[in-house]
């Protein structure tokens, strides 16, 4: 399964609002979607860190363009984007497996 670490400064006081947007949009159609997702905040850093996953039939790019392209990424409202003010990702290599 991919796996790609994403780790997102957010503007100073918008953590919150950045958490709040992301749980109601995001993490619900991302879900949807068949991705399985970990996150977490580190609030004194203004950082949101999660570990997004994927195993379906499509590939990782494939499904990453549907995703941002699907009417209902369009539709969120507030957008978490918005919120963040750094973007980093890199894909994981796995180490061992959970049987």
């Amino acid at each position: 399964m991919p796996a790609q670490l994403r780790r997102y400064t957010i503007n100073r006081g918008k953590l919150g609002e950045f958490v709040a947007a992301w749980k109601n949009g995001v993490y619900p159609l991302r879900t949807k979607m068949g991705y399985r997702i970990q996150a977490w905040t580190i609030k004194d850093r203004n950082e949101f860190v999660w570990i997004l996953g994927y195993d379906g039939p499509d590939e990782w790019e494939v499904k990453e363009r549907a995703y941002y392209g699907s009417p209902e990424r369009a539709a969120l409202n507030p957008d978490p984007a918005q919120f963040i003010a750094r973007a980093e990702s890199w894909f994981l290599e796995p180490i061992v497996r959970e049987s």
